[in-house]
């Protein structure tokens, strides 16, 4: 026990004498504290165990927000969540395989070939690495037969490798989970794009009794029901999808083109005039607004509603509005080819050759920054200038190519000289379509036309 009442110096050795090096040290002590107190006063030393000011979130965090921006419709939001995620965790295949579905999705939001092959590309390159880490999980499986099949459409030479490649990890991911209602619902996806139609009614079946709470299921369903032409039932599975995932665009853009399609087909027999046809515009209409709504006001920049607003008045004989809406996409992409040609389509329709030659010019050749202002209306002087790069001849760009030669060799003049590009586009579309009966039928009376005038293709 210490004995506090005793008045010896603490600090003395035992032979009663200091210690000069102690009290050097405990000098040197009392200074460092001193310094380090001063610190702490002026903000330059921090104390210990304080968190971080920016938090290091773990890659859940990161999951759960791409989840949340899928839900919420905005996709590129949801595929950079995802991306943090699979950085911080890398050899996780179900989150990698989820990023892949999402970018799967995202390519329907592409206006170009181009754009949507990239995107299933990337899809594709992260579905084959959650398979490499995962090879028996039926979810990534599944995904990844969902990702092939999407990416068979635009797979060229290699589409029924795609094609083969989706089957077989479908029937793997059963193989694993018999009760897998994704796996049944892609694999109807499947067998519809192998013309299946019978097996794929099956199998949707067997989907929506072990998934009737998942958008994909109704989603399938509705793109099953949509192929076998039974448009209304098509549109009921979509709606039922957007319950699920009410901002999800794609959903609002498919249940417009199906009333679309049902007042073209009620057209041929009644005539375009009538109510009925009106109506199922105006449905279309409808929804493509609710996905403009939508965009909005999360803050995404897609001009597919624009477009398909754009389309649906000009199949109404509405030309004015649909050249507003083209305008307003061609906005959000200036630098987009797909969209002059659409935009040279309407005016095509609308008889105003003038206004349709140049932008019908910048999809199929390109044009120059002049051209391209003069065909967005834009003001030379604010906006900046963009050249376009011209879309090779395609089935997508096809119908450009060979509207663009047949007004070419129409507004033909002595002094205009359009026939000299005109038979030069004519004879593009003739060497690799020249094979199809309609196609011909289409170019030849442009191409007489010119050969009138003594212009023919060289």
């Amino acid at each position: 026990m210490i004995d506090l009442n005793n008045h010896r110096p603490i600090f003395r050795n035992r032979n009663g004498h200091s210690n000069p090096y102690r009290i050097v040290l405990l000098l040197a002590l009392l200074m460092a504290g001193l310094f380090v107190l001063r610190g702490y006063q002026s903000g330059q030393v921090e104390a210990l165990f304080l968190p971080t000011p920016t938090p290091t979130r773990i890659p859940r965090s990161y999951a759960l927000e791409g989840e949340t921006q899928f839900v919420a419709g905005n996709l590129p939001a949801a595929i950079a969540a995802y991306q943090r995620a699979m950085e911080l965790e890398p050899t996780n295949a179900r989150l990698i395989a989820e990023l892949a579905r999402i970018q799967t999705y995202y390519s329907s939001l592409s206006t170009t070939d181009a754009i949507r092959v990239e995107r299933l590309r990337a899809a594709r390159e992260n579905i084959d690495k959650a398979t490499e880490l995962a090879p028996e999980d039926s979810f990534v499986l599944a995904i990844r037969a969902f990702v092939y099949d999407w990416n068979s459409v635009y797979a060229g030479e290699d589409a029924q490798r795609y094609l083969n490649e989706a089957e077989q990890s479908v029937i793997r991911a059963l193989q694993f989970d018999s009760n897998n209602a994704l796996a049944h619902a892609y694999y109807a996806e499947i067998l519809i794009d192998q013309q299946k139609y019978v097996q794929a009614d099956e199998s949707m079946r067997q989907a929506l009794e072990r998934g009737a709470d998942l958008m994909d299921v109704h989603r399938v369903s509705g793109y099953v029901q949509e192929s076998l032409g039974d448009y209304r039932a098509a549109i009921e599975e979509y709606l039922k999808a957007a319950e699920i995932t009410p901002n999800f665009t794609p959903l609002y853009i498919r249940i417009g083109a199906n009333y679309r399609t049902l007042g073209l087909k009620r057209a041929e027999v009644v005539g375009s005039d009538h109510p009925e046809v009106k109506e199922y515009y105006e449905q279309a209409l409808s929804y493509y607004a609710k996905a403009v709504a939508i965009n909005k006001q999360i803050g995404v920049q897609d001009p597919i509603p624009y477009l398909a607003i754009g389309r649906t008045y000009s199949q109404m004989g509405e030309f004015f509005a649909a050249s507003l809406n083209v305008r307003t996409a061609l906005g959000m992409l200036p630098a987009d080819p797909d969209i002059y040609g659409q935009l040279g389509l309407v005016y095509f329709r609308a008889r105003n050759y003038e206004s349709a030659i140049p932008a019908l010019q910048c999809a199929v050749r390109g044009c120059d920054a002049a051209i391209s202002c003069e065909v967005r209306q834009c003001n030379p002087d604010v906006d900046p200038p963009i050249e376009i790069q011209g879309l090779e001849l395609s089935p997508a760009s096809l119908i450009y190519y060979y509207t663009y030669g047949s007004v070419l060799a129409g507004m033909h003049r002595p002094g205009l000289d359009y026939c000299q590009e005109a038979v030069k586009v004519l004879a593009e579309v003739r060497a690799r379509y020249g094979s199809d009966p309609t196609i011909r039928a289409i170019i030849d009376p442009s191409e007489q036309i010119c050969a009138s005038y003594g212009i023919q293709a060289p």
